[in-house]
């Protein structure tokens, strides 16, 4: 069985004053810490298409719109160790070009060289889903990568 391409090459995590969120094509993953003890109770977890709402023991620690459209039905989150929530979301454009820049619109933003991290991670998945032979997790990538990077699909074998 093989190993996700994001377990093998790890994630970019964009750092915020309650956790992270990373990325790949496909989802959106948030990690909320929350003190320790908390149950399942006690969270408040509102998950749209467009829109995220989290609270915790009656605290608001997000709420607003997406950066870009998910997948509602398939959006989860869990309670782990009673300390860390853990949010999955589906994204509706799973293009390595589809890099979200921030969380939420205008809220915990990607500084530059984390977006630039970002993409790049993105443009390797790409280039492994398309080339499943070969390993990308731990190669490099320089050059023309914005945007999913260059797109080879009119090229001839």
């Amino acid at each position: 069985m093989s190993v996700n391409f994001e377990e093998r090459s790890g994630v970019v995590p964009c750092k915020t004053p309650w956790g992270s969120w990373y990325q790949t094509m496909e989802e959106v993953f948030i990690e909320v810490h929350v003190p320790a003890g908390t149950s399942a109770k006690e969270v408040k977890c509102r998950l749209g298409s467009r829109d995220i709402e989290l609270q915790v023991r009656g605290k608001e620690i997000f709420k607003g719109r997406l950066f870009d459209m998910t997948v509602s039905d398939e959006a989860t989150w869990t309670l782990e160790d009673k300390c860390l929530i853990r949010i999955v979301l589906m994204k509706t454009n799973r293009e390595a070009g589809n890099c979200w820049t921030s969380l939420l619109e205008g809220e915990y933003c990607a500084n530059a060289w984390v977006q630039d991290q970002m993409q790049r991670k993105l443009t390797l998945e790409r280039f492994q889903r398309e080339n499943p032979g070969f390993d990308f997790s731990g190669a490099e990538i320089s050059g023309n990568f914005a945007g999913g990077g260059p797109d080879f699909s009119s090229l001839q074998q």
